[in-house]
């Protein structure tokens, strides 16, 4: 493959040798596409460990009599080294650009949620999630910086696949997290170190592989010597501000939905995850369907459109009074609740086209991240007043994307 010049499917994918340069392009072309699924895979391990974190937390909560705050806490300490780490990766990946961050980064996140399984200390605890925090900052911006080269004129769609993974990610994290756990005891949860050095050392051949083949191919020159547009801050920061109205939403729905589903309808634990595990599942496949549509139809109006909905969906969902009712209207929601996602990471690096890597780690970092650091203040709700009261919270911030998304400028900018 790499080492050696080992032959293997991996290195017929990604190696390209071509007689011409008009040959070489369209290889090029071809080989690109292959590699937005590698940083797909990537994405889903790294959210993966991200998106299991909440469904372990009733786990928690019944074998060390963790409260809601404390249990809550836990997806604040990763949510918060990866807020305050991720924007300095994207920094990082802007002056230098190294596949070994993002390997590390894959290795770190599944290692420290791993670590989850041997430790029964709160202190511990809280630390392994933290470096399974800084494992998902290191990964994200130098990946979405590759996503967005590798997309071509179709970055809609390709930020779309990227973005997919990470959706699945947190879709299949509960599955799993449960299965292990259900099957093994925690101690199951070391499961998650082959997968993530079998990724770290795949992504660290193929990727530097690309970095040697970019760097002497005349397309990638001619790409990297484009003239871009200013940087338009004022626009990013109003993006800011509806990636954080979201990942409020988000984590207020993530954190607490298996919970919801526990102690107001009554269900058991297998199904409380599973629910979440649908919400996901949905968004994963919306996070799709709303990068091709952003192509198609405009960034702005696939943002707009799914802020525009959410709103009265959420107000319906919480005065649901069955779990049918209210299992129905997840669907929808994800639908609403995804469907801006890539559009928004695009919209991100088009703002800040000198700065994809800080874009990328602000957009897919901070501005998702955020909200996990919030869970523990809507915990000391569920705490005081149950959780209901929760998810009346999660509804009334959903009115400022709702209302803001119309504000959003539309630029004409080059492509990055």
């Amino acid at each position: 493959m790499f080492v050696g010049e080992l032959s293997s499917p991996l290195s017929k994918h990604f190696n390209v040798k071509c007689s011409s340069d008009r040959l070489c392009g369209e290889r090029m072309k071809e080989r690109n596409s292959r590699y937005i699924y590698l940083l797909s895979a990537g994405h889903l391990f790294a959210d993966m460990n991200q998106g299991a974190l909440p469904a372990i937390l009733p786990f928690f909560i019944a074998e060390y009599g963790f409260s809601y705050t404390t249990a809550a806490s836990l997806i604040f300490a990763l949510n918060l080294v990866s807020s305050i780490v991720q924007p300095a990766f994207g920094v990082l990946s802007d002056r230098i650009s190294k596949p070994w961050i993002m390997a590390g980064g894959v290795l770190l996140a599944g290692s420290g949620l791993a670590g989850t399984g041997f430790i029964s200390s709160y202190p511990l605890l809280f630390a392994s999630v933290m470096i399974s925090g800084v494992g998902i900052a290191a990964y994200h911006p130098e990946a979405a910086r590759y996503a967005n080269k590798v997309s071509g004129q179709k970055k809609g769609a390709g930020v779309s696949i990227f973005s997919f993974g990470g959706n699945l990610g947190f879709a299949l994290g509960p599955i799993i997290a449960m299965w292990l756990i259900l099957s093994f005891g925690f101690k199951g949860m070391s499961a998650l170190f082959l997968p993530a050095i079998i990724l770290a050392f795949t992504l660290y051949v193929a990727m530097n592989r690309y970095q040697r083949d970019e760097a002497t191919s005349s397309a990638a020159r001619k790409t990297q010597n484009d003239v871009r547009d200013k940087d338009h801050w004022g626009a990013f920061s109003l993006l800011c501000v509806l990636l954080f109205s979201r990942s409020f939403i988000f984590y207020g729905i993530n954190t607490f939905l298996p919970l919801y589903w526990i102690n107001v309808f009554k269900q058991p634990e297998a199904v409380a995850g599973t629910s979440l595990s649908l919400l996901l599942a949905v968004g994963a496949i919306s996070t799709l369907i709303g990068g091709r549509l952003a192509d198609r139809y405009g960034f702005h109006k696939i943002i707009r459109s799914g802020f525009f909905f959410l709103l009265p969906l959420l107000c319906l969902f919480i005065f649901a009074n069955n779990v049918t009712w209210a299992t129905l209207l997840l669907i929808p929601i994800g639908v609403a609740l995804y469907v801006p996602a890539s559009p928004m990471v695009v919209m991100g690096q088009k703002y800040l086209p000198n700065r994809i890597g800080l874009a990328s780690g602000v957009t897919l970092g901070l501005a998702v991240s955020v909200g996990g650091i919030a869970a523990p203040v809507l915990g000391k709700v569920a705490d005081a007043h149950g959780l209901p009261p929760v998810m009346y919270i999660v509804a009334a911030v959903a009115l400022l994307p709702a209302i803001l998304s119309f504000a959003l400028p539309e630029l004409k900018t080059k492509e990055a």
